[in-house]
């Protein structure tokens, strides 16, 4: 690039920052999920959440249900993770394994389980019963809808001439979730309200307008039917549902010391709180200094001194900081066209406004989903992404616990698998979006459970396995649990989980080039993961090093006297992992100046001999370090090709072979499974620069899932967008997102690859604005008619030389901070924009 081909401009043109195009479209494509009636389902509610606190609001109208979770409320206590019985276990399944004997050496890995796991929980209900009027609304009136732009759920209905609203948010800032009520008539607003639980609870109003519930986990995971009176002292609860009611009119009663009823009022607005007792992963519910109910009733006391108006204000600023980071628009015909890129270029996306109205709210988002096969409507897509961004937002945030299989949202006592992080793909997949999607705080909950992680793990290491370092296998709880737990040797025997959540802390430091995070958060966990693979990994044969005993999660193969086994050694995904680590560590110690470290030397000399990635004879890759029979070919997991995605060990660039049999092995493993497998294919796709098929994913996922019909493993949406196995788990929302980011965007730590699997046919306009790259980089695309017309990308506080490319052309540019460089479609730096004077304008993650 030459330097007069750029032009100094100091700051943006008033007409550049938002034209009537682009009010005109942002209004007809309103972010909103919406329905034309009530819940008849909990996947019909709809979510709200601030991290900590989770809400499913139904919107009944005669009676109302706001179901609700905390994220700290579990079955259990703290637990013992070490078995000084698992290194004789050990012994005979290696040996077992060295033999040949796959599937003895299976039955005798069940020896290496432990204890039952422990159970997500939920809080309770808030339920709401109006006057006998309600039966009777007009239910043409009737809208429900999730507002993502300032993540509100309204419920509007009429009742003879009355107009009612209900306004239900969940503040982070507060710590509390927010519902109003009000009617557009003086005097209308009447309900009882009360508190309910499934689980051991007592309620009671407290003063004159209060609610207060407070409860009891089960100390242990109870199966169903079993009563156990030796239960220990689970963890304890309380919440408080505070009540106001306008000043001027209404009258509040107390029923029976439980419930609260509200007459007259022309409006009324309910807060709710919650605490518990959990004090850490290492910490007895027993031994816990904390007093529940005095919590919220402290918070609330803090609360009250602020107006409705300020509690949604502050909610306001503080969600759409991260929300309006980025924004997406997408157009199968020209309605993009004709300019509206020229309007958007050079303006920080965080500028981006969004409008209230447009589109039809007659067509709910269930209609939406079920016509996509047919329209392939693209702004259900841009829905899909902003909505997986919203509900990262609202499960996951700084203080609150790690986002879950199904987020922080459950209404069951005994959830699907626990409702627990697996960290075999599920809970990895949850983070994937956070970084490019340009959520990297909402990353810290995970980055606090890796630290309670090897607390546990280096224990479960020392003595399971006599080995240093820290370790943890494919499942955990609140408790960090890090041992293998009980249950079926396909899934439980797994102990790569620590590792993988370990290239997330590399990943990290690559988007955000937080030296300081990589120096003191980082780098001493991953020195403990990495001291733990080097002491299991063992002598194998052709002078390569092994794992044994070694799976590729919840998959079986058939040995070679036709028995069903899953123990073998050096699953193609042990070795893409530890590849990847090491890689990261070598990496880090190089940037930190210790590459001379003893560790970091071990480390290189046991990365020369890792086995490579093989291709079997079909041209696929191969799964596990022999060519076993595949007794289900099209199973769900897609664990041998990691490398490929989220790793990278094979590149297109680098391993053209490698990624030659990756493609011969996703059309060997098809198109069928769960939300979060489709989510991943649709990644695989996009890293193969295949948007064809990329595509093709997409439409799989974006078929609507009736609840009382569905069918386990078939994916798909429910009604309110939450992805399906079924049942619901979140992780395919969070895939499909990430993956769709990188069907945008791809890049290295030296190289940004722009539009890499655009599917141009069907996405032919539109633009995505606050995509991150790695090496600190904010990057904006828009294109017209399937090409790249501009791109812009920019670091806040780092300076580097990027290597950009689009199809066949590269250009290399050496990137100021604090300065934007905008390209044309060749690649031809056009302008560049100082932002230094304008941060307080256009704040950046």
């Amino acid at each position: 690039m030459e330097d007069e081909e750029c032009v100094l401009v100091q700051e943006p043109e008033e007409k550049d920052i938002l034209s009537p195009t682009i009010i005109q479209s942002r209004s007809r494509r309103p972010l909103k999920v919406t329905f034309k009636e009530p819940a008849k389902h909990w996947t019909d509610a709809l979510p709200i959440g601030n991290g900590r606190l989770g809400a499913m609001v139904w919107g009944g109208v005669a009676s109302e249900v706001i179901q609700l979770n905390e994220d700290t409320l579990w079955t259990g206590t703290p637990g013992n993770y070490t078995d000084y019985s698992a290194p004789e276990a050990l012994k005979q399944v290696r040996k077992l394994v060295d033999q040949g004997d796959y599937a003895e050496a299976t039955a005798a890995a069940a020896k290496l389980t432990g204890n039952p796991y422990e159970a997500y929980q939920l809080l309770g209900d808030i339920n709401l019963v109006f006057d006998d009027s309600h039966v009777t609304y007009v239910e043409e009136s009737y809208h429900r809808e999730l507002d993502l732009n300032n993540a509100t759920v309204r419920v509007k209905y009429t009742v003879d001439d009355v107009e009612f609203t209900r306004e239900h948010f969940a503040s982070y800032p507060q710590q509390a979730i927010v519902t109003k009520i009000s009617g557009n008539k003086p005097g209308s607003v009447s309900f009882v309200v009360s508190m309910d639980s499934k689980l051991q609870h007592y309620s009671y109003v407290h003063g004159k307008n209060q609610i207060i519930i407070e409860g009891s986990c089960p100390g242990k995971s109870i199966p169903p039917g079993v009563n156990a009176n030796d239960n220990p002292k689970g963890i304890q609860f309380s919440a408080v549902l505070d009540l106001q009611i306008s000043n001027s009119r209404g009258m509040m009663h107390i029923l029976e010391d439980k419930r609260l009823r509200v007459e007259g009022s022309d409006w009324a607005v309910l807060v709710l709180v919650a605490s518990s007792s959990y004090d850490g992963p290492l910490t007895k519910p027993s031994d816990s200094k904390r007093d529940p109910t005095s919590e919220s009733l402290s918070l609330l006391g803090t609360i009250r001194k602020l107006s409705h108006s300020d509690i949604f204000a502050q909610h306001l600023e503080d969600y759409q900081n991260l929300f309006h980071r980025v924004s997406l628009q997408l157009s199968n015909n020209s309605t993009l066209g004709n300019g509206v890129w020229q309007a958007k270029k050079y303006v920080p996306s965080v500028t981006d406004l969004y409008f209230e109205g447009g589109e039809d709210d007659s067509v709910s988002t269930a209609e939406r989903v079920k016509s996509f096969q047919n329209n392939e409507d693209p702004s259900l897509i841009e829905l899909l992404f902003q909505y997986g961004r919203y509900l990262l937002i609202s499960c996951s945030r700084p203080g609150s616990q790690v986002a879950n299989l199904q987020g922080i949202w459950n209404k069951d006592l005994e959830p699907a698998w626990d409702g627990a992080p697996h960290l075999n793909i599920n809970l990895e997949m949850n983070y994937w979006p956070s970084l490019p999607c340009n959520l990297s705080e909402c990353q810290e909950p995970l980055f606090d459970f890796i630290s309670s992680l090897s607390i546990n793990g280096s224990k479960t290491a020392e003595v399971n396995y006599e080995a240093s370092g820290w370790v943890v296998h494919h499942k955990s709880d609140i408790w960090a649990r890090s041992s293998a737990g009980q249950g079926d040797v396909v899934w439980a025997i797994w102990p790569m989980g620590g590792a993988w959540l370990c290239v997330h802390l590399w990943e990290h430091y690559n988007y955000t080039m937080d030296q300081d995070f990589l120096e003191n958060k980082a780098y001493p966990l991953l020195e403990g993961c990495v001291k733990f693979l080097l002491d299991w990994l063992i002598e194998g044969s052709g002078g390569y090093l092994e794992t044994n005993p070694s799976t590729s999660p919840e998959h079986n193969f058939i040995t070679s006297d036709g028995k069903p086994a899953c123990v073998s050694y050096s699953s193609t995904m042990d070795m893409a992992i530890i590849k990847e680590v090491f890689f990261a560590i070598i990496s880090a110690a190089e940037i930190l100046g210790r590459n001379k470290d003893d560790l970091v030397e071990k480390v290189k000399k046991a990365q020369l001999r890792l086995p490579p990635t093989k291709i079997a004879k079909d041209g696929s890759i191969m799964e596990w370090a022999q060519e076993f029979e595949d007794p289900e070919v099209h199973h769900r997991h897609l664990s041998h090709l990691f490398g490929l995605y989220p790793g990278h060990t094979i590149t297109l660039e680098k391993t053209p072979d490698l990624c030659k049999a990756a493609e011969a092995s996703l059309y060997k493993r098809g198109e069928e499974g769960p939300g979060w497998s489709t989510s991943w294919k649709i990644a695989l796709w996009a890293r193969l620069q295949n948007s064809e098929n990329s595509y093709n994913m997409i439409k799989r996922l974006i078929n609507l899932v009736d609840p009382e019909q569905e069918t386990d493993f078939k994916g798909g949406l429910y009604s309110n967008l939450f992805a399906a196995h079924p049942p619901f788990q979140i992780d395919a929302n969070f895939g499909f997102i990430a993956a769709l980011a990188e069907m945008f965007l791809q890049s290295t730590i030296t190289d940004v690859y722009l539009l890499p699997a655009l599917p141009a046919a069907k996405w032919a306009n539109g633009y995505v604005k606050g995509l991150r790259a790695r090496g600190g980089l904010t990057v904006d695309l828009f294109w017209e008619e399937g090409d790249l017309q501009e791109v812009s990308l920019w670091s806040k506080d780092h300076s580097c030389v990027r290597i950009l490319h689009y199809r066949e052309a590269t250009v290399t540019e050496a990137v100021s901070s604090g300065v934007v460089y905008t390209f044309n479609g060749l690649l031809k730096c056009v302008k560049t924009l100082n932002i230094l004077s304008e941060v307080a304008l256009f704040p950046r993650a």
